[in-house]
């Protein structure tokens, strides 16, 4: 790595969802926007080097990693920070509640996320850049519930039908984030552990937007100081003047 500081600025791809996008729902105005000091952003201002953020609002990972090959790897990253998952994970929930008792897949398969995701770090590597998973914050599965269900009764009624319980929101969930951490492992990929952040709070859910998924303005701060944590155990010398994070207390 003293190597590519040599060589001029870093320059880093974060290639991601709407996480990584900055979305969040704003209750006021009553819709989805972009929340000026998201993690990507935040990081900006505390790292020498370009950062590139690649992320798109509903991207799956294979949407993402195409856009990816595309076109990113022309500014030859020199690391790529992979955030996906949330969208794979999803299903379509109107179709659900409309015909419970259908069978109905997620936007991505579970083994098809596994080897996208196997092929995506390979990918990166191939191209000479160096490769860095995020795993999943933690979802509310109750208010996810609330949320994909417009708060109708029949809707949320035959969407427990299919599902069974509520917590299998959260389990489904947590099967494609402990993918993240299969692949993580056996192609020793560095891995940044966002979920064991958010968990370590008493209420995770302070941290998530009133659907229940998106990282909210603390979130976003959580996320950022964890990447900062990360960096400085990995890459200190990307830190503006050795910066230490602040921000949210766990204690």
């Amino acid at each position: 790595m003293s190597i590519i500081l040599e060589q001029g600025p870093v320059k880093i791809v974060v290639s991601g969802d709407s996480i990584s996008r900055g979305v969040v729902y704003d209750e006021n105005k009553k819709k989805y926007t972009i929340l000026e000091e998201n993690y990507v952003e935040l990081l900006r201002d505390k790292l020498n080097g370009i950062v590139h953020n690649a992320s798109r609002f509903g991207s799956t990972l294979i949407k993402g990693i195409q856009k990816l090959k595309n076109n990113i790897f022309n500014d030859k990253p020199d690391i790529v920070l992979i955030e996906y998952g949330g969208n794979d994970c999803d299903f379509n929930w109107d179709e659900i509640a409309k015909n419970p008792d259908a069978i109905h897949l997620p936007r991505t398969d579970f083994q098809t996320f596994e080897k996208a995701l196997f092929e995506t770090v390979e990918f990166v590597r191939k191209n000479k850049s160096i490769p860095v998973l995020m795993n999943l914050p933690p979802l509310n599965a109750d208010r996810y519930l609330n949320w994909i269900s417009k708060n109708n009764p029949v809707a949320q009624e035959n969407i427990l039908k299919w599902l069974g319980s509520v917590t299998k929101i959260y389990w489904w969930q947590e099967r494609y984030n402990s993918v993240i951490q299969k692949i993580a492992e056996e192609t020793k990929t560095l891995c940044i552990d966002i979920r064991g952040a958010f968990l370590r709070f008493p209420d995770f859910t302070e941290l998530l937007c009133i659907d229940g998924i998106h990282p909210n303005k603390e979130g976003h701060m959580v996320i950022a100081n964890k990447i900062i944590d990360f960096i400085k155990g990995e890459y200190n010398f990307l830190l503006k003047n050795h910066f230490t994070p602040t921000g949210l207390c766990t204690d």
